[in-house]
């Protein structure tokens, strides 16, 4: 059956799957850089959140945008476009320093002050990543649309957005290692610089359906096949007329589909952008240590991404309508992060029960992202889906902020509380008088900022500043960074109990609210 209908349309979905593995290949070099990069630049847990916050906020209202200009251009030249943004801004990264000092500058002259000259550059760089990345999903959802019929779309879509996870995978198998060889630099323009070889397979490869040479004609009915669209009640007149977001609001069908992303998005995002940060917090790990641990920890969310497009096919071939088979697998795929809340309290045995409970958690979500963006294609009729799955992605990216921020907020308390435990035992020790040297002394990085010892682990200083403070007393110096270190890990072992906790129940709560917004299967036929 399926040699007969051809397979055409398993090349476009290759195609997606690989934008998107090169989509968070270039998202998640940061993250991997970040024990790296703090040290250099002196960054706090509130500094990182502030860049990583700037690309979900950047993403947010350009997600907005980003479907409607999809709509508007089509999906080959808006592809394409968004591609080449992002892998520019992802390339840039490589002179955020120098970026940031031409942007502080300017910023000096309005009084304008409070962000480090690093962060500025960082955060500007990760912008214009963000501003090409918010492509790639309404995009990639269109495609699946016009290639794909309903009931194939959950699992072209799983396959795809797997992409996500394999970058995740590859991403710590390459970055930690160009790092070492090669630089921090060189990974930014490595991997920045794959997007350009994606192109020029896109613009060959990819055309709508009906223009599509190399698709037969019978798997071309196959794709427009009943199951492919919901019958518009509109004249024929009106059936192609510009969608507004307006109208798009106006349907409980949009605002599920936003809660549901603003409440889980910003899940993803925490694991993606802070278990490296997290490894390296409590285990002490950073570098190619990494690698392992997080190549297998998003391997599961790969095969999540995969069943979970599989799963809803079960319910629909027992005769549910595609929207409540899909709602009935993800109920019992927002059980599945619960697990999370173990990777805490039986951390202690060994750094890999929180790789596995966390990869359960990140499978889970992979899973549940492969059928949150297919309800709105199994409702909404294709000249509305770009927009729809934009306003999703503008609530997420929200959604992202606020769990950023809260991160790095509650990250640098524990670990300020750890810090400020420490000077306090000094002094109980013994070791006052060599503490209060250290207070005294002006700590000054490479690149002129100030080193706080009130917010700096002294496991962080920078080489050189490490260097200076050693050569008072070294052996007081390995005394005091022996106390201080199980007091900060103590504290951010509570940190992120309370940010596991966070994930753990973010499912549960968004499918109880998109359930109440739609209970039962309703498409759209007066767009």
């Amino acid at each position: 059956m399926q040699q007969a209908i051809g397979k055409y349309r398993w090349t476009i979905c290759a195609l997606l799957f690989f934008a998107t593995t090169v989509n968070y290949l270039d998202r998640q070099v940061l993250s991997l850089l970040q024990p790296h990069l703090e040290k250099i630049y002196n960054w706090t847990s509130s500094d990182y959140a502030n860049i990583t916050a700037m690309f979900q906020f950047t993403y947010a209202i350009f997600m907005l945008f980003a479907g409607r200009i999809i709509d508007k251009l089509g999906t080959k030249k808006g592809y394409a476009w968004a591609i080449v943004i992002w892998s520019l801004g992802a390339i840039i990264h490589a002179e955020a320093d120098a970026i940031g000092k031409s942007i502080a500058g300017i910023l000096g002259l309005v009084g304008v002050t409070a962000l480090s000259v690093s962060v500025v550059g960082f955060m500007f760089s990760r912008a214009i990543l963000a501003l090409g990345e918010a492509g790639n999903f309404p995009a990639a959802i269109k495609a699946t649309a016009e290639y794909f019929p309903k009931k194939e779309r959950s699992l072209a879509t799983g396959i795809f957005n797997s992409g996500a996870n394999v970058g995740a995978i590859l991403a710590p198998l390459t970055v930690p290692w160009i790092n070492t060889h090669w630089g921090w630099e060189a990974a930014f323009i490595i991997i920045g610089a794959i997007g350009f070889l994606w192109l020029f397979f896109w613009l060959v490869l990819y055309d709508k359906p009906e223009k599509q040479k190399r698709l037969s004609a019978t798997e071309l009915a196959y794709i427009n096949s009943g199951e492919g669209e919901a019958p518009s009640t509109l004249p024929l007149s009106e059936q192609n007329e510009k969608v507004s977001w307006i109208k798009v609001l106006s349907y409980k069908q949009t605002w599920a589909f936003a809660v549901g992303k603003f409440c889980t998005d910003g899940i993803w995002w925490f694991f993606l952008f802070w278990l490296p940060a997290y490894l390296k917090a409590q285990y002490g790990m950073v570098g190619e240590a990494i690698q392992l641990p997080l190549a297998v920890c998003y391997t599961f969310a790969m095969i999540g991404s995969i069943t979970g497009g599989w799963f809803p096919m079960y319910f629909i071939r027992k005769g549910y309508q595609a929207y409540d088979g899909r709602m009935r697998a993800m109920l019992l795929i927002a059980v599945f992060p619960l697990v999370v809340l173990a990777a805490q309290p039986l951390g202690y045995i060994s750094f890999w029960v929180p790789v596995f409970f966390i990869g359960i958690g990140t499978a889970a979500h992979q899973a549940w992202s492969a059928n949150i963006f297919t309800t709105v294609s199994d409702m909404f009729p294709k000249k509305a889906i770009g927009s729809v799955v934009g306003i999703g992605g503008m609530a997420g990216g929200i959604g992202g902020v606020l769990v950023t921020k809260l991160g790095g907020w509650i990250f640098d308390a524990y670990k300020f509380t750890g810090i400020a435990k420490s000077w306090v035992e000094a002094k109980a020790a013994g070791l006052g008088d060599f503490a209060s040297q250290l207070m005294n002394m002006k700590l000054v990085n490479k690149h002129g900022s100030v080193i706080n010892l009130n917010t700096t682990e002294l496991s962080n200083l920078p080489k050189e500043v490490t260097e200076q403070v050693k050569a008072i007393d070294p052996a007081l110096f390995e005394k005091l960074l022996a106390l201080q270190k199980p007091l900060v890990q103590a504290e951010m072992t509570t940190a992120y109990t309370i940010m596991f906790a966070i994930c753990a129940v973010a499912y549960l709560l968004a499918w109880t609210i998109m359930k109440s917004l739609v209970p039962k299967y309703k498409p759209i036929t007066d767009l």
